[in-house]
């Protein structure tokens, strides 16, 4: 049997290597799991108002784009947060953001669901607004569906640091959706644009900056309690069939969805 020593000392010549393999890694990771507030499932931490456009430039920063659509909506919300007012900072300051990377083109380069969409839901699923779910997670869907993206207005750009020509160069083109798919997404804009998908940096990165933006708008309106019922969400075609389909009906092939029709059924 092995002695306790030995298997100390194999302990120790494990954590030895590992941190010789990833020095920064380790460490933290540690000292987060002894001493940082953990989230549980269900816990939900309180959101406090924050400046739509500084969190935007959270998204677009050098260190943070290069890491993906949904570590760019998810990390900037949850830094913003972390320095923020909120009775929750400490624990959103110790928040893994890089575990949100996974969600890049679609889950992994698949080209499933936007990482802009799927870091959206992440972000709902923790947060508290005055001790209450958000509730406009479908505007964004809707937004992000049906809206020419990404920004491109001269405040916006401006903001960020990039220029009217640079986008004009890159990104050349707006378009919508039409889907919460990564492909359907890149695939529109790389018709309009006529670029190859190699080229959907800037395009992308400007759209996960822009959805960071519209995310914070809206949970910034919630926050003041005011009435979602202004923002556009579903399109009446796709409100008259989501009558129906709910997680209640009883027709076997009724699904319930909180995506436009058209995504599936349509012709768009």
């Amino acid at each position: 049997m092995m002695s306790m020593d030995r298997r100390n000392a194999l302990k120790n010549i494990i954590g030895i290597t590992t941190c010789a393999a990833g020095a920064t890694l380790v460490p933290s990771f540690t000292a987060q799991a002894a001493d940082a507030p953990v989230i549980m499932p269900g816990d939900k931490l309180a959101y406090a108002k924050l400046d739509p456009m500084e969190v935007a430039k959270i998204a677009y920063r050098d260190d943070v784009r290069s890491n993906g659509c949904m570590y760019q909506v998810f990390h900037a919300v949850v830094e913003a947060l972390a320095n923020s007012s909120s009775a929750d900072a400490d624990k959103f300051a110790a928040i893994p953001t890089a575990l949100s990377v996974y969600g890049g083109g679609g889950v992994k380069g698949q080209g499933t669901i936007c990482g802009n969409n799927n870091a959206t839901g992440m972000l709902y699923g923790i947060l508290s607004i005055n001790g209450n779910a958000p509730a406009s997670l479908s505007k964004i869907s809707s937004y992000y569906e049906q809206e020419a993206l990404p920004r491109d207005d001269d405040a916006f750009l401006t903001a960020l640091g990039v220029t009217k020509a640079d986008f004009d160069t890159n990104v050349k083109a707006k378009t919508e959706a039409r889907s919460l798919l990564c492909h359907a997404s890149l695939t529109r804009w790389s018709e309009a644009a006529n670029l190859p998908i190699s080229k959907k940096g800037m395009r992308c990165q400007l759209l996960s900056a822009t959805i960071a933006y519209r995310v914070v708008e809206l949970l910034n309106m919630e926050f003041d309690g005011e009435d979602l019922g202004t923002v556009p969400g579903f399109t009446e075609e796709t409100s008259e069939c989501l009558s129906c389909h709910t997680k209640g009906a009883t027709m076997p092939t009724s699904v319930m969805a909180g995506m436009e029709c058209d995504t599936c059924h349509g012709t768009k």
